[in-house]
């Protein structure tokens, strides 16, 4: 009997682990939002990874969360790494593309809870010269381990409602930036 259940419970798990080997073999995340202000503001916002402290949806998640930042202050080769609560975990950015003011590129590689790395981007459309649309994305594959969580978890949903918290966030940040940098008209 014992042999049965033994049997039956290695063709379950196998069957799974089958199904999940046909489950996509990468995965991406996007979101986009109108941001009332020049790209110029916005994509200073994004180069500069010690401004990223006022709009990143996870630096509220853990305020004592550590962090270093090394290579150059901004654009190509700027990095951040991080080590926090089990809400943020362990990882490090590093900026790997940088052309202003219509595109930040990032090696995203995390530690923990789990090791994996992905690519994000930030591409800068304007609209007009006191507008951007910024569209932030994210481009990973998926291991087996990859590909049996995203059975019970979507990347897309996990991710994409930081990304909405995070978007929100800079625009305020840049629109706030952009209306200082506005000349005060004299009467």
């Amino acid at each position: 009997m014992l042999k049965k259940v033994l049997v039956a419970l290695v063709v379950v798990v196998g069957g799974f682990l089958a199904f999940a080997a046909t489950r996509p073999d990468t995965y991406h995340v996007e979101r986009s939002a109108r941001i009332a202000a020049p790209a110029p503001v916005v994509y200073a916002q994004l180069e500069d990874f010690k401004a990223w402290a006022a709009w990143s949806p996870w630096e509220k998640l853990d305020p004592q969360m550590q962090k270093t930042f090394d290579g150059p202050a901004k654009g190509v080769g700027a990095a951040y790494a991080w080590k926090g609560n089990d809400k943020v975990g362990t990882g490090k950015m590093t900026i790997t593309e940088a052309a202003p003011p219509t595109r930040v590129a990032c090696r995203l590689e995390f530690v923990e809870p789990f090791a994996s790395v992905a690519s994000t981007a930030f591409a800068l459309a304007s609209d007009g010269d006191k507008a951007t649309t910024v569209t932030w994305s994210m481009d990973g594959h998926n291991n087996l381990m990859g590909k049996v969580f995203g059975l019970f978890m979507s990347m897309d949903k996990m991710i994409g409602a930081d990304y909405d918290k995070g978007l929100a966030a800079l625009k305020t940040v840049a629109e706030t930036a952009a209306a200082k940098a506005q000349p005060v008209a004299t009467p």
